[in-house]
C-alpha cells in the first residue's frame, strides 16, 4: 500500500489481530474498541483489527465482526481484517472491513498447520476470493493484499527457497491481489536477506509490492525494517508492546514493537503521522484489560531522548 502525501511510511498496527491471537486470555470487545480508538487518536491510520476464523480455533477472535463494525466508525481509519478463505472474507466484508489480508505460506508444513491447505490450494483460494470480489456491485470494492508467510524461513522446515517465494508472489498478483507482501513469520530474516528478497519482489511486481511483516524474535526486527525501506517498501507492520506471533509456528514470537519503530523512523526524519507520546499512553488500555501481560519496548522503558522532535518538526511548512 502506498503512503499518503503527508507521511513517508505507513505503520500498519497488527496488535489487535496478530498480538491478541497469541494470548490465551480474551480481551473484552469494549476494551479492544477503546484500544483501537486510542491508537487511531494517536495517528495510526491503518489497523488490522481481527481475524475471521472459526471461534473454536481462535476464541480470541470470536468478536471480529463486532470489532470491525466498531472500528469502521472511526473517521480516517483504514480497517483491515485477516481471512484465510472466501467464507471469512465474505463475513469480513459484510461487517465493513475496508481491506483484507490473505495469508499464504511458502512453507508446506506451516501451510498445513496454519491453513490446512497446501500452498497451491491456498493460492487457488486467493483466486476465488478475487473472482468473488469482481462479481460485486460497484461501490462494494475492498482491497486485497496477499502476504507470503514464512518467506524468510520456517521453524518446521528451515530455509525456504527464495525462487519459490517470488514465484508465489507473481502467481498471487496474477490471481488478482492488489499487492503482495512478505512476512517473516518466524523471525528468521536478516537485513541482507530482506533487502535481497524485497529487491527481487520490486523488480518483478513494481508498485504491487505490499508491506513488510517482520518479527523481532531474534532481535533483527528494526534492522530488517530499515533494509525493507531501502528497497522502497513504505508499509511496515508492527504491534504495540511487541504482542504477538503465530500460534501455528513453534517459537514464532515477537512482532516489532510499534513504539520503537515509530521512534526510529521519526528520528531518521521519516514521517509516520503518529504522536509517539499518545501512542505510548495507549499501552495502559492493554494493561488494564489484560493485567500482568508482558509488554515490550525499549522506548517506553527508557523514555524519549532529550530534545526529541518528530520528523514533521524538521520539515518546512508552506503557506
Amino acid at each position: 500500500m502506498s503512503t499518503a502525501q503527508d507521511i513517508d511510511v505507513l505503520i500498519s498496527e497488527v496488535g489487535p489481530r496478530d498480538g491478541l491471537q497469541s494470548i490465551k486470555r480474551i480481551m473484552p470487545t469494549a476494551c479492544k474498541l477503546r484500544w483501537i480508538a486510542a491508537l487511531a487518536a494517536a495517528g495510526v491510520r491503518e489497523i488490522e483489527v481481527g481475524s475471521f476464523v472459526p471461534a473454536r480455533l481462535l476464541p480470541q477472535m470470536a468478536d471480529a465482526a463486532a470489532v470491525v463494525r466498531g472500528s469502521a466508525a472511526i473517521a480516517g481509519l483504514n480497517v483491515l481484517a485477516l481471512a484465510p478463505n472466501l467464507k471469512g472474507v465474505q463475513a469480513a466484508v459484510a461487517a465493513g472491513a475496508h481491506a483484507l489480508t490473505l495469508p499464504v505460506s511458502a512453507s508446506r508444513a506451516h501451510s498445513q498447520s496454519n491453513l490446512r491447505k497446501t500452498p497451491e490450494e491456498a493460492m487457488d483460494e486467493v483466486g476465488r476470493i478475487c473472482a468473488w470480489r469482481g462479481s460485486l456491485a460497484a461501490g462494494r470494492h475492498f482491497s486485497v493484499e496477499a502476504n507470503v508467510a514464512t518467506a524468510f524461513g520456517c521453524t518446521m522446515e528451515g530455509p525456504v527457497s527464495e525462487d519459490w517465494v517470488i514465484a508465489m508472489a507473481l502467481r498471487l498478483a496474477q490471481l488478482g491481489a492488489d499487492a503482495v507482501g512478505l512476512s517473516d513469520t518466524t523471525g528468521y530474516a536478516n537485513p541482507v536477506q530482506v533487502k535481497r528478497l524485497f529487491g527481487r519482489l520490486r523488480r518483478e511486481l513494481g508498485d504491487k509490492v505490499g508491506g513488510a511483516h517482520l518479527h523481532n524474535t531474534r532481535g533483527q526486527g528494526l534492522a530488517n525494517a530499515v533494509a525493507a525501506l531501502e528497497t522502497g517498501v513504505t508499509t511496515l507492520d508492527a504491534s504495540q508492546g511487541g504482542l504477538g506471533g503465530c500460534p501455528y509456528a513453534p517459537g514464532a514470537t515477537g512482532n516489532i514493537v510499534t513504539e520503537d519503530l515509530v521512534f526510529m523512523l521519526e528520528s531518521m526524519g521519516l514521517r509516520t503521522g503518529i504522536d509517539i507520546e499518545r501512542l505510548i499512553a495507549a499501552r495502559q488500555i492493554i494493561l488494564e484489560a489484560l493485567p500482568g501481560e508482558p509488554l515490550y519496548g525499549h522506548v517506553p522503558d527508557a523514555g524519549l531522548t532529550k530534545g526529541y522532535l518528530p520528523a514533521s518538526a524538521h520539515r518546512p511548512t508552506h503557506a
